[in-house]
């Protein structure tokens, strides 16, 4: 007779362990928004600053105020790029494609007369550039 059963009945017979979810008490958490954020980093973290740009179309003229900041390490970043991507993912299936390019999300008609402004814009900044060096 052979006991190669023996073994597998034994690991049969073991009650497979659940995964217990984690609990998180998020009771005094602090909700901000962000439409801008920048990564740097070093070898051993990365810093990534959130804030609010007041002006998300073009250049912005003054500096973007960074209210957050997050300090992970990399492995924790892997995970938080896993958990962004499929989120992201499950939106897209859903709503469709998102744009980054707000050029592109704009309008037809909203992306003329947005050049028309900028064109504009330009102009203006030029003659007063010339009758500044006049």
């Amino acid at each position: 007779m052979s006991t190669d059963t023996a073994p597998e009945a034994a690991v049969a017979e073991q009650p497979q362990a659940q995964p217990q979810g984690v609990q998180v008490c998020d009771d005094n958490v602090m909700a901000c928004y962000a439409n801008f954020c920048r990564v740097t980093g070093s070898p051993e973290e990365l810093i990534v600053d959130f804030g609010l740009n007041p002006q998300p179309m073009g250049i912005p003229k003054d500096p973007i105020k960074v209210s957050q900041r997050v300090i992970v390490n990399f492995y924790t970043a892997k995970r938080l790029l896993a958990a962004l991507q499929m989120s992201v993912q499950r939106h897209e299936a859903i709503f469709g494609v998102l744009e980054t390019d707000v050029q592109k999300r704009l309008r037809p008609q909203v992306a003329a007369a947005a050049a028309q402004q900028a064109a504009v814009a330009q102009e203006t900044s030029e003659q007063l550039a010339a009758t500044a060096d006049e």
